[in-house]
């Protein structure tokens, strides 16, 4: 049996796969942050328990930077308590005999991604998930990318706005993250006309997040959620450009939540990419992430098979 293990800033998902790697059960919590890592172990050390064997090997993926060669955790930019936590280790002493890998969320999907899922034959595959964070991964050849450890395709942490002795500058991740957006959508509410789609989708579900109010309101037209979409497009091709004169991958794979925008989104993206790409350059195919939740737990699945072979 093996495992594929989520570990993400707002949810946990847990998934065994038999010998043909189909999935046989699943798991999935929503983190609860002020537990810290402490409380995402003692859920994930209770499924363990409840397996019905032990594991012959665990991949998991992680939301944040990872020393990919021993298993210890960087750090969490979204959950405290990770900093330099041997997670390998962790794993070994309730899964005795099992193969451990571990790696940064955005590398597993990627893994996926360009494995079983929309990228599928493609050589040089590079995903970018828009979740609670940003990040990268890239895939060459089926196999992952690594640079110096930690971390590796951080795109989330590029600079828009450089910091300086006036201002603490922005990155990405904070202009264009799941978060980020909602903050975007919630400061806007009050100069929106009553009549706003976009304003009486939020308004009905407040405690809901409210980039996922974007896609519908687009559909009727909405030009503020039409507007904003752009927007999160044009900032994203940005930071893709970057990624694109480096590594020229053949695919952009869009994933995470605010992915789930869909087709407006990847047109906004793959319109305004050719801007900021050097016209002597062919841009990359832009896609949208086929297996959905499943990305990571089962790039995580990949992973520990790729290390068994």
């Amino acid at each position: 049996m093996n495992v594929g293990i989520e570990i993400g800033g707002t949810k946990l998902q847990v998934v065994t796969s038999d010998a043909s790697n189909t999935i046989t059960q699943r798991f999935r919590y929503a983190v609860d942050r002020t537990q810290g890592a402490t409380g995402i172990l003692a859920t994930i050390e209770q499924v363990i328990g409840q397996l019905p064997e032990t594991p012959e090997s665990i991949g998991v993926g992680f939301g944040g930077p990872v020393h990919w060669q021993t298993g210890r955790i960087a750090t969490s930019h979204q959950v405290n308590g990770w900093a330099g936590f041997d997670l390998r280790s962790w794993f070994a002493e309730r899964a005795p005999g099992a193969s451990i890998q571990i790696e940064n969320d955005a590398n597993v999907a990627a893994l996926a991604e360009a494995r079983q899922g929309v990228a599928t034959g493609f050589r040089h595959v590079f995903y970018v998930t828009l979740g609670s964070g940003v990040g990268g991964g890239m895939v060459v050849d089926g196999k992952l990318y690594h640079g110096a450890s930690p971390g590796e395709a951080e795109i989330g942490h590029l600079w828009l706005v450089p910091p300086d002795a006036d201002s603490p500058g922005q990155t990405i991740e904070q202009t264009v993250s799941g978060w980020a957006v909602d903050r975007q959508i919630r400061g806007l509410l009050p100069q929106l006309p009553a009549d706003s789609v976009l304003k009486k989708l939020v308004e009905k579900s407040p405690d809901e997040a409210a980039a996922q109010f974007l896609h519908p309101a687009y559909e009727t037209g909405d030009p503020v959620a039409k507007m904003l979409i752009e927007h999160v497009g044009s900032v994203l091709a940005l930071g893709l450009s970057h990624v694109v004169h480096l590594f020229h991958p053949d695919a952009i794979v869009l994933g995470g939540g605010l992915s789930l925008i869909g087709e407006p989104l990847r047109a906004a993206v793959r319109q305004a990419l050719p801007r900021f790409v050097m016209k002597a350059f062919q841009p990359p195919v832009v896609l949208l992430a086929k297996l959905g939740e499943d990305t990571v737990p089962v790039g995580a699945l990949q992973l520990a098979i790729s290390r068994q072979q």
